[in-house]
């Protein structure tokens, strides 16, 4: 199969599994998509993944994350895509909800969340936005006013 957007493709699979409340999906394997996974999973956003064998391909299992029966992932969403282009400096990288949810960027020292690439002062293409569970937002927030 021939796509014309894999990554598009890949937080299609995210979100659909998530609507069926799947433990875990397989997507086609690819380097970026792997460092789009890690930063994923660095985040918090998706409990795990790994690289399987399959009849002669190579998968990535990601294990998707919930938090109280909810999907962690409220909203994951293509920024830059093959027709459109979205580049960015690192001044001008864009907060998601205030800084509640993540940026992820692909610079020219690899792919990093929003928050790495004003540390380094680096800027590049947004790939895409993530943002949590509305719930799980709320009740971090009290759980840091309780620790104040």
């Amino acid at each position: 199969m021939n796509l014309s957007d894999p990554i598009g493709d890949m937080f299609a699979r995210i979100r659909n599994g998530q609507l069926r409340s799947l433990n875990s999906i397989n997507i086609p394997l690819s380097k970026f998509r792997l460092k789009i996974l890690e930063i994923l999973k660095l985040e918090g956003y998706i409990t795990n993944f790994n690289v399987e064998s399959l009849k002669n391909k190579k998968n990535i299992k990601v294990e998707l994350k919930y938090f109280e029966g909810l999907p962690v992932i409220k909203e994951i969403k293509r920024i830059s895509k093959p027709g459109r282009r979205v580049y960015s400096k690192a001044s001008s990288i864009p907060k998601i909800q205030n800084g509640l949810g993540l940026a992820i960027i692909s610079t020219p020292r690899g792919v990093m969340s929003d928050t790495d690439a004003r540390k380094n002062k680096v800027g590049g293409e947004v790939i895409c936005r993530v943002f949590w569970c509305q719930k799980l937002v709320k009740k971090i927030l009290l759980f840091q006013k309780t620790l104040l």
